[in-house]
Formats: C-alpha cells, structure tokens, sequence
C-alpha cells in the first residue's frame, strides 16, 4: 500500500508521496513513487504512483526511455505540446502494461493495477493536475476536486476536506499534508515514512523545492505530537453524552 497527494492552490502545485512498498513484522521495504522532470523555463511535470510496483516502474522506464530518444514529439514528456496530451500519454502506455501483463480475469487485472497522480505545468498555460485510473482514462482537478489521493486515501482524507483552502500558502499547505500522512501512517502499517516533497510554484518553470522528510524529522514531530494533543483538547471540550 502507499499514499500519495497532489494539491493544486492559486500559488501552484504541492506534491507528498509515502515511500513504503511492503510491511510485516519483519519486513519493511521503501522505494521512491514520485517522479520529476524539467526543461528549465519550459516545462516541469511531477508524477507520483500507488499500486503494484512492478507495474509502475515500467511506465517510468517506458517514459524515461522516450524522453532519452524520442521518436516524435508526442511521445516524450520532455516534447508533448500540453500537460492534457502528458496525461493522455501516461495513461495510454499505463493502460497497455496492465494488458500486457494481465492473464485475464478479474484476479489478474486486480493484480497488476496501478494509479497515478500528475502534476505539472508546460510554457502558456496554467499549472494542471490530473489522476490516471489503471483502466487508461484519467480527471483532471478543478474547484470541485482540489487535490487527489492515491493508495491509502481514507484516513488522511477528512482533514484535507476540512482545512483546504486554495488561498493557502505553501507553509500551510505542508503542515496540512503532514497532519494527513501522520493520521494515515497512525492507521495503517503499509503506509509510512520517509516521505517525499516536492513545491512547484506557478509560473516558475523549474523543478521547485525537494525534500524528503524521515520519521525522526523535528518539524514533522512537532505536527504529530501538536496534532494529537490538539485532538484531546477537542476531545474533551465536547460536552458528555447523557444516559
């Protein structure tokens, strides 16, 4: 399992991505689901996944080995001419590796599912997002749909409904992701840290700031520890059922 979000504010763009692949008692594994890629001045894209790893890593290679050598200008992320032809070209080559490898039957499609987040902006038009489905189709976000959860989306997702705001900055932004991982790393085992971040501010046309935040980072604790004690003050404030 995993869990990613892409957010889209007036500023521009913020992307969060968990880094755990497998979870047991005795087995723990992590591996990067969020992608990036640039022309400085020209194009940035940011894609993040959720689903089964063999899967996605072969888009990514599919999409980097495109990018390397392109054929045509539409079949490179670096050269299609919109971030709308970017996502129908992801879903395109998403869509053919899941029937490449599937046998047939509703196990088998299950099996090697995958779901992508992209997010990005391309020279004279304004930042887009979208979320890729496994079936090859994809949405793109607006007022009615801000921000897209991919994985693990249930536990994180009441808090991002409740305090998204478009006008948010950035600062506030992050701190609303981490209180979001935090609950759903809380929740599910499959879904923890270190976790991947990447800003994209509108206009920039250059990869953003990048970090990634482990489970001992000072700032993310301090929004865990705050969040938690925040809840049982909440908690308590509410006045006691009557029998």
């Amino acid at each position: 399992m995993t869990y990613c979000v892409g957010m889209k504010l007036n500023r521009g763009l913020v992307f969060m991505s968990d880094t755990r692949t497998n979870a047991g008692v005795d087995n723990i594994s992590t591996f990067q689901k969020m992608q990036t890629w640039e022309v400085p001045g020209e194009r940035v894209l940011t894609l993040m996944s959720a689903g089964n790893l063999a899967t996605t890593q072969a888009v990514i290679s599919l999409l980097e080995e495109r990018n390397k050598a392109p054929d045509d200008r539409a079949s490179s992320l670096l050269t299609v001419p919109s971030m709308f032809r970017a996502a129908q070209h992801i879903s395109e080559l998403l869509h053919q590796e899941i029937e490449a490898h599937a046998n047939g039957g509703q196990q088998a499609d299950s099996t090697f599912d995958a779901t992508l987040i992209l997010g990005g902006q391309i020279a004279g038009s304004a930042p887009r997002l979208f979320l890729i489905y496994p079936e090859g189709n994809f949405i793109e976000a607006g007022e009615d749909t801000p921000f897209f959860q991919i994985g693990e989306t249930k536990y994180g997702r009441p808090i991002l409904v409740r305090a998204y705001d478009p006008d948010m900055g950035f600062e506030a932004a992050v701190k609303l992701m981490m209180v979001s991982f935090d609950s759903t790393i809380k929740a599910n085992l499959s879904v923890g840290a270190p976790l991947d971040l990447h800003i994209y501010e509108e206009g920039a046309l250059t990869l953003g700031p990048r970090r990634r935040i482990e489970a001992d980072d000072p700032y993310f604790q301090t929004v865990s520890n705050g969040w938690g004690d925040a809840l049982k003050l909440a908690f308590d404030s509410l006045p006691d059922f009557e029998l």
